[in-house]
Order: structure tokens, then C-alpha cells, then sequence
């Protein structure tokens, strides 16, 4: 027998009171390792990524994906102009 994906219990008893109630509203979590499954479909759910939470529309093509890979928690900006290890 194959156990399910993880998904926090308190963000699909959110998702779940939020079908109910036909209601769209913003879900705050801090489970980046969160699998997206199907009840999410249509709604938005802000991952922590260390700073700030950023909010993520979850679509059909998610399904299956984690959480935390659409929330970055670090951000490039580019490498240094004055670097010259790397040239030779």
C-alpha cells in the first residue's frame, strides 16, 4: 500500500472550509514541503520563504509539485563586475 503526498493538515482544513463556503481567500503557510494536490486547484496560498510570504495561484499543471519550489528563498543578482577569477 502507497501512503499519500504530505500536505499540511491545517491548510487543507483551511482549503476544505473554503470549498464549502465558495470563498477565495489568501492562505498563509509555512510548509514549503507541502505537495500540491488537487483541492488547491484555483486557489492562492502565500509560502514563507524565509523573509516574506509570497503568494502562488496554484494551477492544474502543479499538481504533484511541492510548495517550495515556487517560492525562491534566495535571489540572484548577478555576478560581481570586478571579478576576474574565473578569466585566465
Amino acid at each position: 500500500m502507497r501512503k499519500g503526498p504530505f500536505v499540511a493538515n491545517h491548510s487543507i482544513r483551511k482549503i476544505e472550509s473554503l470549498n464549502f463556503r465558495r470563498e477565495k481567500k489568501i492562505i498563509v503557510t509555512w510548509s514549503r514541503a507541502s505537495a500540491i494536490v488537487p483541492i488547491m486547484i484555483g486557489h492562492t496560498i502565500a509560502v514563507y520563504n524565509g523573509q516574506e510570504h509570497l503568494p502562488i495561484y496554484t494551477t492544474d499543471r502543479m499538481v504533484g509539485h511541492k510548495l517550495g519550489e515556487f517560492s525562491p528563498t534566495r535571489s540572484f543578482r548577478g555576478h560581481a563586475k570586478s571579478d576576474k577569477k574565473s578569466r585566465r
